[in-house]
């Protein structure tokens, strides 16, 4: 397994399988995204137009098998999403926008490789704080799988914390749905 960042035109390159990647998984519980290839690509897009920005993949050979990104906080589209106490100035906090890894490559320490990396660009960068968001779902919700573990506990592990009343509103379509409807992500913070 290689872990590596992505920039210019390798990012370029892999455009296309990262967009693919990101709909296959937040296809699963919990995110249930209908996604929209060229939603993704475009959002991507943005990883390459922003030089503070990082794009980490996971290699089996030459197949990606996940990702994660991550930029400064007042520099993603989520910002502005975001309502509550921070834990910090905007200024001072890097966003670490998503993971994604496909099922068979979980539990092998890739998820923290992806922290890792994220983590330490963010302090050659200056920045104070991490922070991310994860969706939430009712424990009922007749989709979820009876046997998911949410990641709590792996999040706290990595220095993590529920960040209380922080959250954003995002519209995507589910599965199954044919319009977007809004759902809650709530956020969690380290100091770094």
């Amino acid at each position: 397994m290689i872990i590596e960042r992505l920039s210019g035109s390798a990012l370029d390159a892999a455009l296309d399988g990262l967009a693919k990647l990101r709909i296959d998984v937040f296809r699963a519980w919990p995110y249930l995204y209908d996604g929209d290839a060229s939603y993704e690509r475009r959002y991507l897009q943005s990883y390459q137009e922003n030089s503070r920005a990082v794009l980490i993949v996971a290699r089996n050979g030459d197949d990606i098998v996940g990702a994660a990104t991550g930029m400064p906080l007042g520099n993603h589209a989520d910002a502005v999403e975001m309502v509550g106490d921070l834990p910090a100035p905007i200024s001072d906090i890097f966003y670490c926008a998503e993971s994604v890894l496909l099922p068979q490559y979980r539990g092998q320490g890739i998820g923290h490789a992806f922290f890792d990396q994220r983590e330490a660009e963010a302090r050659s960068q200056g920045f104070q704080h991490s922070l991310f968001a994860g969706v939430v779902r009712p424990d009922d919700h007749p989709l979820r799988p009876s046997d998911y573990r949410p990641l709590h506990g792996f999040w706290r592990k990595r220095g993590y914390a529920l960040l209380p009343g922080v959250t954003a509103t995002f519209h995507w379509t589910d599965v199954g749905d044919f319009d977007e409807t809004p759902h809650t992500l709530q956020a969690w913070s380290r100091a770094l």
